[in-house]
């Protein structure tokens, strides 16, 4: 009898993905609101941003891997393109509105990636 490799479910990778951009996201406007100082630790949003990028780039990854006509790829396809807003949110200036509008730009694709990851159980 031959052992296959048991496809995972890639929903909680894209969850991940957007529990780490919901976490930035809220840290960034908890600053630019002046609700939350990070004077001493400025590098968590840093970090965050680094967790974002690198939470996403896995749930592709992971949904893309979970072969074709599936949920995950669906979701990995749904998820690709909040890779440009994140890549340019660097770029954009800190204290204008292009680096909260950019940053924001991703909210649709990881919204869509997160619904399309989980498998249809309709019939």
């Amino acid at each position: 009898m031959s052992q296959r490799l048991r496809r995972r479910d890639p929903a909680p990778v894209f969850v991940g993905a957007a529990t780490a951009y919901a976490a930035n996201c809220a840290l960034g406007a908890g600053v630019a609101a002046r609700i939350i100082d990070t004077s001493r630790f400025r590098w968590l949003h840093h970090a965050l941003y680094i967790a974002t990028c690198m939470t996403t780039a896995a749930a592709v990854a992971a949904g893309w891997g979970s072969g074709p006509r599936s949920a995950g790829r669906r979701a990995a396809l749904a998820l690709l393109p909040a890779a440009i807003p994140l890549a340019a949110i660097p770029y954009a200036g800190t204290h204008t509105r292009r680096h909260p509008l950019t940053a924001l730009a991703a909210a649709p694709f990881i919204i869509a990636g997160v619904r399309c990851s989980r498998p249809d159980d309709r019939k």
